[in-house]
């Protein structure tokens, strides 16, 4: 047999045995695909799987992830440390605690794996951040005769699923008014998905709908007569890639027509998407490509010898480069130095410092989007990490710069992105930038700091892509204005109210809702320097008081007390409010503790719960007392998880209204005289007097279903 027709027979049949193994998962487009997996990472990328970090490596994104056989075989084949022939084998093993090889190829760049693409069309977005993100950086530091300081390639493997996806079509168009020519999107177009043949659903020109969007368009169908043999498969796909490579000016799409399950009597069907074959259909396929059916796993060592020179021409394009750096180095140490920061993970010395402190904070009311634009004028000119961007809305979400430099078809040293009306894909670029730079535990978060802003109630279209930041603790901020029915006018399409409760309930994520201009700095902070995954923050609209009891190391433990009176005594009642709720719970609290002397109220705010839900139990226990003291919460949201820390909630139990905000707040009955009469009325409830003092009766869990007010009219 013919080395290529070995090689290539190979992974079919590799890929057919690992998925019958446990009964599980995907082999159709791994049989289909072989001759691009073997062009792919024998021929054309560059890259070092003795260093999988080198830093001027080639990206490979699996938009396709459920087909990641296709990506782990080639690991291995290529000489990945870690991915031995036994680790191919936990493929969907019951020793998934310790497998490497997940259902879909979830991100350890130190082992091949740039992104966890996860749900279909995400990758091609990833893709796309991690276009950008090489262009920007190669427009800011390389120099002439340093043109290959940082010029790799970004390769993503793409199916029919993710070209039908809308945040697929959303990046793709990004990418062409981008001219991103360093990213090659590799179409495996087998027609079929797992209800089966795509010409039931799907009947659009995709050459031409990619051409619309200014990409450059290849085409080779592997079923043609043109290519009997392996070999000429592999070679014209080769020839394809390269010539993808060398345009300029535009990203190029190669779409390969290919059969899924090739090799199979069930290939171009359903089934041969997303299930085994069978342990009959596996003996078929075997005995058809030439192997001994009853043999499992079998590579020979001619295949492994095949792939034998792809390390050594790693090492050594890997060598050539540092010896650049090193030429780099001594020619522009300060870029160098700069650069060599980023790839460390560490942030830039004094960044805090920057910031303003409280002393410094106007006085006057003013929205928190207003109050965080503070944070982006004072940093993102001296911040080389920090690259913002919008969905059409910077004006309203207050992260641009004066100065700022905008990235564009062909000038891409800017740092400030015009995304257009595409919340989905602008928060999965983001991930893909983020990833850029090396992600592992103990970084500062140096490297590329994404901002994405929109209104809160949009980034619900956002939702899966900032999912996929929090899955793989990726550091990304969403600003995230108009936070609640204080949008006014736009109507209840615009207020969010049940928004929140996804995102607090996000592992790895933060959710900010700062009451004020110092919370706002406070969550800035957070969001730049600590933890990992992405934060939300949540800024108002309209104007908030700066509070005379906040405070930013306060507020980095997540919730806290910000106004209590008496202050010496321990509270009959908490308030635990968000936002523009903080400033409405303290009137609220004055106005109790006037008419109800023997009631110590104290007011808490809470800007990230998750963060609070950290802290230890005592200091838990003593900031919000439920045991001793009645808890309500005051938010202009839903109640829903507020039941963790409070007896009672004043909340949206309905969507919005349009009008103005403040008399919205009065409607929905948020204004000050009625929460102070439905909170007395609730305590009155709840407590009784005995010889001049108060005792109270504090409720059960159950009793939380009682929500305190709702709309007035």
């Amino acid at each position: 047999m013919e080395e290529t027709e070995l090689v290539v027979s190979t992974i079919r049949c590799l890929g057919a045995d690992l998925v019958q193994q446990y009964k599980g998962g995907h082999a159709g487009t791994v049989m289909g695909a072989a001759p691009i997996a073997v062009s792919l990472w024998r021929d054309v990328m560059r890259y070092n799987p003795k260093d999988p970090l080198w830093f001027n490596r080639d990206r490979f994104v699996l938009s396709a992830g459920h087909a990641c056989l296709f990506q782990y075989i080639m690991l291995h084949l290529t000489g990945y440390p870690i991915w031995t022939l036994e680790e191919l084998k936990r493929y969907h093993s019951p020793n998934f605690k310790t497998s490497r090889a997940a259902g879909h190829p979830e991100i350890e760049q130190e082992i091949g794996i740039e992104v966890t693409t996860g749900p279909l069309g995400q990758g091609i977005a990833n893709s796309v951040g991690l276009a950008i993100a090489s262009k920007q950086l190669s427009a800011q530091y390389n120099r002439p005769s340093f043109e290959g300081l940082i010029d790799n390639t970004i390769w993503c493997f793409t199916g029919d699923g993710c070209i039908q996806e809308g945040v697929g079509q959303e990046a793709i168009s990004i990418a062409g008014h981008l001219g991103l020519d360093n990213l090659v999107l590799i179409y495996d177009q087998n027609k079929v998905t797992v209800d089966g043949t795509i010409d039931a659903c799907f009947t659009e020109d995709v050459p031409l709908r990619f051409k619309a969007a200014k990409w450059n368009v290849i085409e080779l169908d592997l079923n043609s007569p043109n290519f009997p043999t392996s070999q000429s498969q592999v070679s014209a796909v080769t020839d394809a890639l390269f010539a993808a490579k060398a345009h300029k000016g535009e990203p190029t799409i190669v779409i390969i027509a290919t059969t899924i399950g090739f090799g199979s009597r069930k290939a171009n069907t359903g089934p041969a998407h997303g299930q085994p074959l069978g342990d009959e259909e596996v003996a078929y396929v075997k005995t058809k490509f030439g192997f001994d059916s009853g043999q499992k796993f079998v590579i020979s060592d001619k295949v492994y010898s095949h792939f034998s020179h792809v390390a050594p021409r790693g090492e050594a394009l890997q060598s050539e480069w540092s010896n650049l750096f090193s030429k780099y180095a001594q020619a522009f140490p300060n870029e160098h130095a700069e650069l060599m920061r980023r790839i460390s993970g560490k942030l830039p010395f004094g960044w805090r410092d920057l910031i303003p402190l409280k002393k410094d904070l106007p006085n006057a009311d003013q929205p928190t989007r207003k109050s965080s634009g503070i944070v982006v004028e004072t940093l993102a000119p001296l911040f080389p990490d920090i690259v913002a961007g919008s969905a059409d809305l910077l004006e309203s979400t207050f992260v641009s710069w004066k100065g700022m430099p905008e990235s564009g078809r062909g000038a891409y040293s800017g740092r400030q992105i015009r995304y257009g009306i595409r919340e989905f894909a602008m928060a999965a670029v983001a991930n893909g930038m983020a990833a850029y730079f090396p992600v592992s535990p103990g970084r500062d978060g140096g490297g590329i700091l994404p901002i994405c802003s929109t209104f809160f109630m949009f980034t619900s279209y956002a939702l899966n892509a900032i999912r996929m930041a929090a899955l793989q603790k990726l550091r990304t901020i969403a600003v995230a204005t108009h936070d609640s029915i204080g949008i006014g006018e736009d109507g209840p399409t615009h207020q969010p109210i049940a928004l929140a409760s996804f995102f607090r309930a996000l592992p790895n994520a933060r959710l900010w809702r700062p009451a004020d201009a110092e919370e706002t700095m406070a969550a800035w902070i957070n969001a730049i320097g600590e933890g990992e995954g992405p934060s939300i923050l949540c800024l108002s609209r309209q104007p908030l008081p700066l509070l005379e009891g906040s405070d930013r190391q306060c507020a980095w433990r997540g919730a806290y007390t910000i106004y209590s009176e008496p202050s010496d005594i321990s509270p009959k009642l908490v308030l635990v409010a968000t936002g523009s709720e903080v400033s409405l719970a303290i009137k609220v609290a004055k106005q109790l503790s006037s008419s109800t002397p023997d009631l110590p109220t104290r007011v808490i705010s809470a800007p990230c719960l998750s963060i609070f839900d950290q802290q230890g139990k005592e200091y838990k226990k003593n900031t919000i007392p439920s045991g001793s003291a009645l808890v309500v919460s005051i938010e202009a949201w839903s109640s829903f998880g507020w039941a963790r820390y409070a007896h009672a909630a004043v909340s949206m139990t309905t969507f919005g209204h349009s009008g103005p905000q403040a008399a919205l707040f009065e409607y929905f009955g948020f204004g000050v005289d009625n929460v102070t009469r439905v909170v007395g009325e609730w305590v009155g409830r709840w407590s009784v007097v005995e010889g001049g003092e108060r005792r109270l009766m504090i409720p059960g869990v159950g009793d939380f279903e009682e929500l305190l007010n709702g709309p007035l009219h």
